[in-house]
């Protein structure tokens, strides 16, 4: 099944999404959704319901920008120690079934892999450290180190200025499909769409195809 998904004879250069595609995004859903409203009702002396009401216009306006990602930014908003918040739930930072395998299988067939990633250094870094998957990967490029997220089309262009690849000979794996539609309009040559980012919530709905639920079902042989 997985050669009519991912034509890897035509793939020279893998490049892969990080929180939602190889980690599982619970963590992210959990600290943004639970974790950082809540410690941030207990700095202002709110509810959880009226800190989420003062934080909610905030996420949306910053949603798909590089501020959305940066946790020094978000540290000036809050008045918070993001970092420190992430901190405390390190313990949820897992890869995502069927992605070590399959980062196994990209090495052995002989296809450098690069994570591609809004994150934060800082939360790359700390999510490299949790699950040790730095030496696994050709390089590490974000979107802080070109100054625009990945649902702008300069942070493609910005890419190709530090990644020696033939986008139509490129595979790109996201789940956010507002990043697969911004790969696929940059004329990356395969684009596959994750339904299953975070293994406790419900699937993920993308316009996209082809959609799969992980990375286990494009493995190359």
């Amino acid at each position: 099944m997985t050669h009519r998904i991912v034509d890897w004879a035509q793939v020279d250069t893998v490049l892969l999404d990080m929180d939602g595609t190889l980690l599982d995004l619970h963590f992210d859903n959990r600290f943004w959704n639970e974790h950082l409203p809540r410690c941030y009702a207990q700095a202002r002396g709110l509810d959880e319901q009226a800190a989420r009401a003062e934080l909610m216009p905030v996420f949306e306006h910053h949603a798909g920008q590089l501020n959305w990602y940066c946790t020094d930014f978000w540290s000036r908003t809050t008045a918070l120690d993001i970092m420190a918040l992430k901190q405390d739930l390190r313990d949820l930072i897992q890869p995502l079934p069927g992605a070590l395998a399959f980062l196994d299988a990209v090495t052995a067939a002989g296809r450098p892999a690069w994570i591609v990633t809004n994150a934060h250094p800082d939360v790359v870094a700390l999510k490299m450290e949790c699950t040790g998957l730095a030496s696994r990967f050709a390089g590490i490029v974000t979107s802080h180190d070109i100054g625009h997220a990945k649902e702008h089309p300069d942070f493609w262009t910005g890419l190709a200025e530090r990644i020696d690849f033939q986008r139509e000979r490129a595979l790109f794996v996201d789940d956010s499909p507002a990043v697969v539609a911004a790969a696929r309009t940059y004329g990356i040559g395969q684009v596959v769409a994750i339904a299953r980012p975070d293994t406790r919530a419900a699937v993920r709905e993308h316009v996209h195809r082809p959609v799969v639920d992980g990375v286990a079902d494009i493995r190359p042989d």
